[in-house]
């Protein structure tokens, strides 16, 4: 039987970068790589009606070996994150004995207790790392593994009772398209589970509202040798656009249930500047008001400059699942037993930031989120342990097992 660690490691080579940019569906080709081998390997180990769809979504089933046991789905998704270079991996095991890990000599790239001090709870464990130069994956590649590794348990250990288990695995989850073509019917399940967090004794069913800004300045470009009182320059106005959001009020400045206004993208000269954002906040009534905040600081540019220099687009992107969670207490409660059931006390915490999860839960799929064991997402600096991915494995049998 192939550890979960082998499986991970062979996943995470894989580039599966997905692209905002991109309209097409999946947003890269590339994607389809991870799907192929899933689709195969699902097939080899005996796991029934599987099938790839044209937009790259990859599921499965295992029957039910015994009654009145719910259909159980889990999901995770394929795609890494294009923030950070997301090929050539060269992911590589460590036995953790305490202190800083080096990941790139040649680059002097460190993997630092005193900037992440969660690594001291691994001591005397085995971590995976990068090689200071590319995203490891284990967002969400730890998830599929995890996934994929309790299906071939549950194959060969028919002493393991269940109900009907239904997988998926999702293209272009970090670019917030991952449900968009997800046949929530065609998975068969009452409830899901997206394997997609870090803690392995965290379950989150609640994350932020969300929407997405794209500011336009349009600018009027002067000879800068004859500009007095004619020119508008774009890029400044972007630059004093932004500098009226609040300023406390920015992902480095908050947590829990704190949401904030965050930049992602600047781009401009003297005739256009365009300035991308994402506004995230836990309360519905909170994100509102930054949307109306966005808004007056347009209108107040645009009285100062005149009309239709700032355009703004405001998009909203997914809602906090827990409106929805809320009524279906008892999926967290299988979770959380699940989880007391491998020695381990379960902890909710809100997620700052989104999941596949949170949509299909409104589109009529109750689906929280577990953990992985990975940490630091879209990051160098992001590495996994193999024996919480070993542990989650058997929080997912405890939470399938009748």
């Amino acid at each position: 039987m192939e550890a979960v660690q082998e499986r991970f490691l062979r996943y995470a080579r894989i580039n599966t970068t997905s692209d905002e940019n991109s309209e097409s569906s999946p947003s890269t080709v590339c994607q389809f790589d991870l799907a192929r081998l899933l689709k195969t390997e699902l097939e080899e180990l005996g796991v029934q009606n599987v099938r790839m769809s044209e937009d790259c979504y990859v599921y499965g089933e295992i029957p039910a070996n015994c009654e009145h046991v719910p259909v159980i789905g889990l999901i995770a998704h394929m795609d890494t994150v294009d923030a950070v270079p997301g090929r050539d991996f060269n992911p590589r095991l460590v036995e953790y004995k305490g202190g800083d890990i080096c990941l790139n000599r040649e680059k002097d790239i460190y993997l630092r207790v005193a900037e992440f001090p969660e690594m001291e709870n691994y001591i005397g464990k085995h971590l995976i790392v990068t090689d200071g130069t590319t995203v490891l994956g284990a967002d969400d590649k730890a998830g599929v593994a995890e996934i994929v590794t309790l299906c071939q348990k549950l194959i060969n250990d028919p002493g393991i009772k269940h109900g009907k288990i239904c997988v998926g695995f999702t293209p272009d989850e970090e670019i917030g398209r991952g449900p968009d073509h997800f046949d929530v019917p065609g998975l068969g399940a009452e409830f899901a589970y997206t394997v997609d967090g870090g803690k392995i004794s965290e379950i989150e069913y609640e994350n932020f509202n969300a929407a997405s800004v794209k500011i336009h300045v349009h600018g009027r470009n002067i000879h800068p040798g004859s500009a007095k009182n004619r020119m508008k320059h774009a890029s400044r106005i972007a630059m004093e656009f932004n500098s009226m959001l609040p300023p406390q009020e920015k992902p480095e400045y908050t947590e829990g249930y704190e949401g904030f206004y965050h930049l992602t993208g600047i781009a401009g000269d003297e005739e256009n500047a365009r300035l991308s954002y994402i506004l995230r906040d836990h309360d519905a009534e909170k994100l509102e008001e930054k949307k109306r905040f966005i808004q007056r600081a347009a209108e107040y540019l645009n009285a100062r400059y005149g009309a239709g220099t700032v355009e703004v687009t405001v998009k909203d992107s997914y809602r906090n699942m827990r409106e929805i969670m809320e009524q279906h207490m008892d999926v967290i409660e299988r979770a959380q037993n699940a989880i007391r059931a491998q020695g381990l006390t379960p902890i909710s915490v809100p997620i700052r930031g989104g999941t596949d999860g949170a949509r299909l839960s409104f589109m009529g799929l109750p689906c929280p989120n577990l953990g992985t064991g990975g940490y630091n997402g879209h990051s160098i600096h992001e590495f996994v342990s193999v024996e919480d991915m070993e542990k989650m494995v058997d929080i997912l049998i405890s939470i399938v097992s009748a």
